[in-house]
């Protein structure tokens, strides 16, 4: 009974040593901003549904500066914007101002680059580092 009890023990405590691992702190000293969804070379349909993360960085709204704090921008086929310029507003640019981190967007069918670009209050990029760009094809 003993040896039951035991592997008991030992299956109830074990899966939190498997837990998933991929999950993003915010507060990691490494920063990065990333696509939770879609991932790269994704196939999908419009709308599609767009989850921002950041990493070693804080979500803040625009309109504030805040020190380790910024807000994201989405640039539809375009790249990185060069660090402290400003990030444009146009329709290839979505400010998301407010502080969100999911959206949804209706693209019509094709191949898509999408660039994640992180800046601070003042729409002013942090560069190429707090970037991130993957390839999509709406079907």
């Amino acid at each position: 009974m003993k040896i039951f009890y035991s592997f008991l023990i030992i299956f109830l405590f074990t899966p939190s040593l498997f837990a998933d691992s991929t999950e993003i702190n915010n507060d990691s000293d490494t920063k990065r901003v990333f696509f939770v969804e879609p991932v790269d070379g994704a196939h999908v349909h419009s709308p599609i549904t767009i989850k921002m993360g950041v990493s070693g960085m804080q979500v803040a709204k625009a309109g504030e500066l805040v020190d380790g704090a910024g807000h994201h921008h989405l640039i539809i086929n375009g790249s990185a914007i060069e660090k402290d310029m400003v990030v444009p507003a146009d329709k290839d640019h979505i400010h998301f101002g407010g502080g969100q981190t999911e959206t949804t967007l209706e693209l019509e069918p094709g191949e898509y680059s999408l660039t994640l670009q992180f800046a601070d209050g003042m729409h002013r990029s942090y560069g190429e580092e707090m970037s991130k760009t993957i390839h999509i094809k709406v079907e």
